[in-house]
């Protein structure tokens, strides 16, 4: 049997699992509902939840991923008891990260867009034509076609090039360059006049305002924000499991990709809001926020061209590391499902998916009349609702029965796994709180996905 590839360094493992967790969400989420939520008092509720969800199911990914040496897709048939049908949910893999995929990748091509059009002064307009400006863009199918294409042909030709001389070596120079980036703006943004009531809005423990928004908004937001920080349940960190050695325990590593994960969120905060109060302009949420008021920050802002271009090549470089990270999880179950060569999966997939995102970015023009879910939606949010509201939650309701039951996997073979190599041991008190506890909350999120979706 042929050796599979691995990556080249330890280094190289963190910065690349790093990239896949790492995403827009971070930037453009994070950081407004800790403001919303009283600052610090937030942030304690959401490392709680952090480690006690997102953390063990990242923990149970990358055990599979590297006890089976293989994709999702094969992973579960190579440790399923014999006589079991674990392996009949491997499709949660390929179908999860084709329809992350489909609607990630047009918004990668925004990211790509707006890097041009601040850069070339595109975007030097007054605040209240800011909004035109973007919808604009996403009417424009010729164009958002392009940049869509564009960040597809990117990953792709990284991934085609090799693990190591491709996915490995690009990610990891891509991460280093993110960080700095992150770290160069929010020096700039805290030195802005005004700059520190922005801080002091955003860290400062307010309990004040975490009351008026409500504990139960408080809490269930945390919970949602750490379930869905990572993408963990469809198998993308898996596969960077399977390319890992046995130096080092499971867990180590998990603590080190989360704590890089929380600092990438924690530090675009400390870019927003010190800019926005500098500026008086109110952080909002969502796509509103990177497209539309930041925009507006950094025209009032000394330099705003030079600063707005290296924004939006940050948001370009988390957007990119994502999307590559998943597209390697996608051509390598071509590879270990079909045993296709990688030049092979990563031919075929690339027309595909391609392919499908194209009614995520015609749904903003050409096919805009078409509302799957109801007034006002489109085909990014049918996509996301049936990845997010669905495929995430019952993927980790898998991950955690195939680890934690004799029926499955089995504690004892997760926990052997796991504690593999030297550094800090999986507590084994948890088991019943993974077994019983965790699905019941994961269960919640899933049912209050369906809440906010058809009843808020």
């Amino acid at each position: 049997m042929e050796q599979r590839e691995k990556l080249s360094s330890r280094l190289g493992f963190l910065l690349v699992s790093a990239g896949c967790a790492i995403g827009l969400g971070n930037v453009w989420r994070f950081p407004y509902i800790t403001g919303k939520y009283g600052g610090a008092v937030f942030v304690v509720v959401y490392a709680f939840f952090l480690l006690m969800m997102a953390l063990p199911l990242l923990v149970m990914e990358l055990s599979v991923g590297r006890a089976s040496q293989q994709n999702l897709g094969n992973a579960l048939r190579v440790l399923e008891p014999k006589g079991t049908s674990w392996h009949r949910m491997g499709w949660l893999s390929l179908v999860g990260s084709y329809l992350l995929m489909m609607f990630y990748i047009p918004v990668a091509g925004w990211m790509l867009c707006y890097v041009w059009r601040m850069g070339m002064g595109g975007l030097a307009v007054p605040p209240e034509q800011m909004p035109a400006a973007f919808g604009s863009m996403l009417e424009d199918p010729v164009s958002m076609v392009f940049w869509g294409v564009l960040a597809a042909s990117i990953s792709f030709w990284v991934c085609g090039s090799g693990l190591r001389r491709g996915v490995e070596r690009v990610v990891k120079v891509m991460m280093a360059g993110l960080l700095l980036i992150m770290v160069g703006l929010s020096i700039r943004a805290i030195t802005l006049p005004g700059g520190l009531d922005g801080l002091a809005f955003y860290l400062a423990p307010d309990w004040n305002r975490a009351m008026e928004a409500g504990l139960g908004s408080l809490v269930n937001d945390a919970m949602n924000q750490a379930f869905f920080t990572l993408g963990l349940g469809i198998g993308s960190m898996s596969i960077f499991g399977s390319y890992l050695g046995r130096d080092h325990t499971i867990l180590k590593e998990s603590l080190f990709i989360v704590c890089l994960d929380s600092f990438v969120a924690f530090t675009a905060g400390l870019i927003i809001f010190p800019s926005c109060f500098a500026f008086g302009v109110q952080p909002d949420a969502g796509p509103g926020l990177v497209f539309i008021t930041l925009p507006n920050v950094f025209n009032e802002m000394g330099g705003g061209r030079f600063w707005g271009t290296l924004f939006f090549i940050f948001m370009s470089a988390a957007a990119l590391t994502t999307v590559i990270t998943v597209v390697e999880n996608i051509i390598s179950y071509g590879m270990d499902v079909w045993k296709w060569t990688r030049k092979k999966s990563t031919a075929v997939n690339y027309v595909v998916l391609t392919l499908l995102t194209l009614p995520c970015i015609l749904g903003f023009n050409v096919l805009k009349n078409i509302q799957p879910l109801g007034s006002g939606t489109n085909f990014m949010d049918l996509e996301d609702f049936i990845l997010s509201n669905n495929l995430l939650s019952l993927g980790a309701v898998t991950f955690m029965l195939f680890c934690c039951h004799r029926a499955g996997w089995g504690w004892d073979r997760f926990i052997a796994e796991t504690d593999t190599g030297s550094g800090v041991k999986f507590p084994r008190i948890l088991k019943p709180y993974l077994q019983w506890v965790l699905p019941i909350m994961v269960l919640l999120v899933w049912i209050q996905g369906y809440i906010q979706k058809f009843f808020s």
